[in-house]
C-alpha cells in the first residue's frame, strides 16, 4: 500500500480591475494559493502544470519548475503561500492542473489543483 502524503491546496482568485482593459479584451486575474502539509513528514514542491481555459475555449498550458521562483519544502503542519496571476481575453475562465512534489524519501507524487 502506497501512503501518499496529505497535502491540501486552497485557491482564492480575484479580478484585478486596475490592470485590466476590457475594451481591449484584457482581463487580469490574481490568485493566492495556500499549500498545507497535513502529513507527518516534509514535502517539497518541484514544479507545476496549469491548463488555463478562457470563456471562448482557448487553452494555454503553463508548466515549469517551482512556483514564483521557489521550490519550497513544507514541513509537517506548515504551509506555503504565494500569489501570482494570469491574463485572459475573456472576463471568465478556469485554471486547473497539479503540482509535482516529492516526499521526504524522494518519492514523486502529484497534487491536483482545481
Amino acid at each position: 500500500m502506497i501512503n501518499t502524503p496529505r497535502v491540501c491546496v486552497q485557491v482564492q482568485s480575484f479580478y484585478v480591475e486596475a490592470q485590466s482593459e476590457p475594451d481591449e479584451s484584457r482581463f487580469v486575474f490574481a490568485y493566492t494559493i495556500t499549500i498545507r502539509n497535513l502529513g507527518r513528514n516534509p514535502v517539497q514542491l518541484l514544479g507545476r502544470y496549469w491548463m488555463i481555459t478562457n470563456a471562448n475555449g482557448r487553452q494555454t498550458e503553463v508548466q515549469g519548475e517551482g512556483v514564483v521562483g521557489e521550490q519550497p519544502t513544507i514541513q509537517p503542519g506548515s504551509e506555503f503561500q504565494y500569489t501570482s496571476g494570469t491574463v485572459l481575453e475573456t472576463p471568465l475562465g478556469t485554471m486547473e492542473g497539479y503540482y509535482h512534489m516529492v516526499d521526504h524519501q524522494g518519492d514523486a507524487f502529484q497534487v491536483p489543483i482545481s
